[in-house]
């Protein structure tokens, strides 16, 4: 075990979370749920088999020989999971990468990685206790400032653009929707944690089968993306009904309704669509593949990856916010205290991934 390679893993499935919504940028002329499900199949149902197929050993032996319970709760929390994916995809819209991803996952960190010790019992003996266990719980608290100063310098930013910089910057812009959804979806994303802690008994299974340490987790993902794919396509099956839309997967034009929400006019490219959706869904797994193989590294103390991974998102979100000039009308100010909160969470990460260190 390697806490400090665990901590590059991390930063690598930040990259991928907080870069997966930039191929959905290009998807002309498909609605919100057409590109979100088809994303989706790519993200929660496609890939986590296919990687664990190729990674793992015994795949559907060891799922078969999994206890009842892990494979229930990995997918019920998975099923809670996707509730938060679902708001994460509004807040996109509604806020923005950088402000959207630091609200939300201000929250989901929280939650996220406290949340497991607290219900296992051994948040005193794991974080209290020892001196590993203070300087991961002293990064964590580093987490939270971090994200405190991004979100708060989204909101100076808000405060000071008219409605126009803000449609130019984010075209469906709503901060007071933005901010309700952003703490439901952060709230619920924490769930995925949970899941995986459910799916111990699975990699550990895995294990036995020979799989390498690396890779363990990747079934676990199999079980809890599973969930997350059953909420998101019950949802987006909803809306295709109400808005018709089925047809666009198939080359149809969208209709009138659609037009005046803004979606396009015409007929929608179908392979740059179907391959912009593929690889966005893609992308988004890999923040877990990446997960995995950091958690696999992190030893006792490993439900701080939690925390690890949430910091990762948030930075490389920035920096996405940056590029697509997100930030362009804030002040000189309001980016010197937003990229102030990005060093704090640059700190962050490695004192988390010192105090893993100190517990080998």
């Amino acid at each position: 075990m390697n806490p400090l390679l665990g901590v590059m893993y991390h930063w690598l499935g930040g990259l991928a979370s907080a870069s997966f919504y930039v191929p959905f940028r290009g998807v002309k002329r498909w609605n919100w749920e057409i590109y979100w499900l088809t994303g989706g199949i790519f993200s929660w149902l496609f890939a986590p088999w296919f990687f664990a197929s190729l990674q793992t050993e015994d795949l559907l032996g060891v799922l078969g020989a999994a206890p009842s319970s892990a494979i229930m709760w990995g997918v019920i929390f998975g099923m809670l999971w996707g509730f938060g994916g679902l708001g994460y995809g509004l807040v996109m819209r509604y806020l923005g990468l950088s402000l959207g991803m630091a609200v939300v996952l201000g929250l989901c960190t929280v939650f996220g990685t406290l949340m497991p010790p607290l219900f296992y019992g051994d948040f005193h003996e794991k974080l209290i206790a020892t001196t590993s266990g203070n300087v991961v719980f002293a990064g964590i608290g580093l987490t939270v400032v971090g994200i405190v100063i991004v979100a708060m310098a989204g909101a100076r930013k808000d405060a000071t653009l008219t409605p126009e910089q803000k449609a130019a910057a984010v075209a469906e812009f709503d901060f007071r929707k933005g901010i309700v959804v952003a703490i439901f979806a952060g709230i619920m994303s924490a769930c995925f944690a949970f899941g995986l802690a459910a799916g111990e008994p699975i990699k550990a299974l895995s294990a036995n089968a020979g799989t390498g340490p690396l890779w363990t987790g990747l079934p676990v993902l199999c079980v809890v993306m599973f969930g997350g794919l059953v909420t998101n396509a019950i949802w987006c099956a909803w809306l295709i009904s109400r808005n018709r839309s089925a047809p666009q997967w198939f080359g149809k034009a969208i209709d009138d309704r659609a037009a005046e929400a803004g979606v396009g006019e015409g007929r929608p490219p179908l392979l740059a669509n179907y391959a912009l959706s593929a690889l966005a869904g893609v992308t988004w797994y890999f923040q877990f593949f990446f997960y995995s193989m950091g958690e696999s590294q992190m030893g006792s103390l490993g439900f701080s990856s939690w925390t690890l991974h949430m910091a990762s998102i948030i930075i490389f979100g920035t920096v996405w916010g940056f590029a697509f000039r997100e930030w362009k009308d804030a002040s000189g100010a309001v980016k010197a205290t937003v990229w102030g909160g990005v060093g704090v969470l640059l700190l962050a990460t490695v004192v988390i991934g010192y105090g893993n260190l100190l517990a080998m």
